[in-house]
């Protein structure tokens, strides 16, 4: 579905992590005011903003009471309570939500958001913290997605509009995390599992006569894991939700949670740890 141009407004972003910072990048590439509200977030919080030409506001109830868009951008478990305080402040504008969450949940939120007397659009985001055209994607659905896609024309993040009904873009986000994140999950306790057991490299062997890049790159897939895993073991729960919600066999993704928790201890070392350091983490050293 297409988009139109929309002028200039006041959009709100809660709270620019790295990929909240790259969103609110691209509304400011369109022209847009883009604020923040800095009280109680840390320094590297602040450095993002600064360094994305936000305009901060102070409070979270200011920024409510000035902008008519306000994003969501933050880790799965703390979605509806930054939907809470978005209301608790009075909001009225257009909320959207850019969470890693169920589509049962975001419809929740929806109802929620709604009968406050707010509207609400659905967000997925796809892709790593963007830097050029064509690498990350914002999926949106809802009524007003088409007025919210418009202040992301400029990009670089990309932006489609999937339909008028809000959880169509969670699931989307959901269905793809759920092969992209699971299965580097499965790849680590796949690896973890042969380290156990003292047959890593032969395991790495029969790998390279099948498939010689297999092993190196799902090694490197899983160090690079590391430094998100503790937003991914929330983000691995709401996919199970959304599978176990459509009906089909669930249990994978709760079981890849469980995993990415024991690397939540990496969460904030300035380089991935070596592979063997991982494999222990995971089985529990």
């Amino acid at each position: 579905m297409g988009t139109t141009r929309m002028g200039s407004t006041t959009i709100g972003v809660l709270h620019p992590g790295a990929m909240g910072a790259a969103v609110a990048r691209t509304l400011r590439n369109g022209g847009h005011d883009v604020v923040w509200a800095s009280a109680g977030r840390g320094n590297a919080t602040r450095d993002r903003a600064d360094r994305a030409g936000l305009r901060d506001v102070g409070s979270v109830h200011e920024l409510c009471r000035v902008a008519t868009i306000v994003m969501s951008v933050c880790p799965p478990h703390a979605a509806s309570d930054v939907a809470r305080d978005v209301l608790a402040a009075g909001f009225h504008g257009t909320f959207v939500d850019a969470n890693a969450i169920s589509p049962e949940r975001s419809c929740a939120m929806g109802e929620l958001v709604e009968g406050a007397g707010a509207s609400f659009v659905d967000g997925g985001i796809i892709g790593v913290p963007p830097e050029r055209p064509g690498a990350t994607w914002l999926h949106l659905s809802g009524a007003r997605a088409p007025e919210v896609a418009a202040a992301f024309i400029a990009g670089p993040l990309e932006v489609e509009v999937v339909s008028g009904r809000v959880g169509d873009a969670s699931a989307i986000k959901m269905c793809f995390a759920a092969y992209t994140k699971g299965s580097t999950a499965l790849i680590a306790t796949t690896f973890a599992a042969a380290h156990h057991h003292g047959v890593l490299e032969q395991l790495r062997t029969q790998w390279d006569r099948v498939d010689p890049d297999f092993f190196a790159a799902g090694a490197e897939r899983v160090r690079r894991a590391t430094a998100k895993a503790w937003r991914f073991e929330g983000e691995m729960r709401e996919i199970d939700a959304t599978i176990a919600g459509a009906g089909a066999p669930a249990g994978f993704h709760a079981a890849a949670a469980v995993a990415y928790g024991r690397l939540e201890r990496f969460k904030d070392d300035p380089q991935p740890p070596d592979l063997e350091t991982i494999l222990a983490a995971l089985l529990g050293s």
